[in-house]
């Protein structure tokens, strides 16, 4: 059964979401010189004083953005069933996987381009991603049963999250599953990418 304690962190987790998802709305509406913070506690349903609970400008809440995932419960499930010996290349493979679904990876490459349009966005952008490395790195430590030097989860997250910024901010050449299969400039898919960075990892490229 679930306690007062959950039930109210639950309820924090989804007011912060829908907070964050109105402000992200309005940022690729109107730009975010187009709407103040008042906007977006009309839109999401909730006073200025439950923002400033969660968000101390609307920078910050377009950024968050960036940690919400909408496919949690699928990766729960897959750890529940996790063998508890798959090492944590495999299993940081499998959970980027899960993560980086197409909805969520359009969701990073628009904010990246408003950070370029935005500069004031950027260090809320680069605070959300980190979030990202950082949970992705303790869940990865925390799968692998401390079984390998503590560096090692901390190397592997930094290398991988390290090839996926490039795609994001349109250094490489790398189609995206939100982007047009006719984009004739992009050399290669995502999903091939992904697999190559992993098997230049497991070779110790």
């Amino acid at each position: 059964m679930m306690n007062n304690q959950s039930l109210r962190h639950m309820k924090r987790e989804a007011t912060a979401t829908a907070l964050a998802d109105a402000a992200y709305a309005l940022a690729l509406e109107k730009g975010m010189d187009g709407f103040v913070v008042e906007d977006v506690v009309q839109r999401a349903g909730y006073s200025r004083r439950t923002f400033a609970n969660h968000y101390s400008c609307k920078e910050e809440a377009v950024a968050a953005a960036a940690v919400i995932f909408h496919g949690a419960e699928e990766v729960q499930d897959w750890i529940e069933n996790l063998n508890e010996h798959m090492i944590p290349l495999d299993i940081l493979y499998h959970l980027m996987k899960l993560q980086l679904t197409a909805e969520h990876l359009g969701k990073l490459q628009q904010l990246m381009s408003l950070s370029k349009e935005y500069p004031t966005l950027k260090p809320y952008i680069l605070s959300a991603l980190r979030r990202l490395q950082i949970t992705a790195q303790e869940t990865l430590s925390e799968l692998s049963h401390d079984r390998y030097p503590a560096g090692y989860t901390h190397l592997l997250v930094g290398a991988v999250y390290g090839a996926v910024l490039p795609l994001l901010d349109g250094s490489l050449n790398v189609l995206l599953p939100v982007q047009s299969s006719t984009e004739a400039s992009k050399t290669d898919t995502f999903d091939h990418y992904l697999d190559t960075m992993f098997s230049y990892l497991r070779n110790g490229f």
